[in-house]
């Protein structure tokens, strides 16, 4: 049996696509007898008008292992905004939680005792594009989920290589600021 989970966080950022596609999941995951299952089950019954938190399903009736939740960054106010985020984006998520298994990330064993809580960002500018690629939206949030978890189940970015290079790296809203572009 594999060792336990108690929480672990992880983080990610895939852009490269057209505008409006890039996703920044942030994820908790830990055991359901532990605080994570508490926080799932909290959320889960705790919704709010414009954050409604889903569960991560490939399909109508198909909810992915481990238990996923969905909790939006955004207030969603938008009908094509919901569209989105809740049929391609929350499919790309649990299409890359379960490559998160396949890859060994999580341990197959433990896909029924795991939980896991995806903080999503989904661009607003969504709801203004016509053109709008779905499979490119897709395959960015499936892509950016999986690297969450990797990086989560992995303990990455460890403190060595932090501390190794914190003073290497400028966050880039605080760069715009300094640079007067925001």
């Amino acid at each position: 049996m594999s060792e336990r989970i108690v929480l672990r966080t992880g983080e990610a950022l895939v852009a490269g696509g057209p505008p409006g596609t890039a996703a920044e999941p942030e994820i908790i995951i830990g055991e359901l007898d532990g605080p994570v299952g508490t926080a799932l089950a909290t959320l889960t019954g705790d919704q709010a008008q414009g954050h409604s938190k889903v569960f991560a399903i490939l399909n109508t009736d198909v909810q992915v292992r481990p238990v996923t939740l969905m909790v939006s960054k955004v207030t969603v106010k938008n009908n094509r905004y919901t569209n989105i985020l809740m049929g391609t984006v929350q499919a790309a998520i649990a299409n890359g939680v379960l490559d998160a298994v396949r890859a060994g990330d999580i341990p197959k064993e433990k896909a029924n005792d795991l939980g896991i809580i995806v903080s999503v960002w989904l661009n607003p500018s969504v709801i203004n594009d016509s053109d709008l690629d779905h499979q490119i939206l897709f395959d960015i949030h499936r892509k950016a989920t999986s690297q969450a978890i990797h990086k989560a189940m992995n303990n990455q970015p460890d403190i060595d290589w932090l501390l190794e290079n914190q003073d290497k790296i400028t966050h880039k809203y605080f760069q715009m600021g300094l640079d007067g572009k925001i």
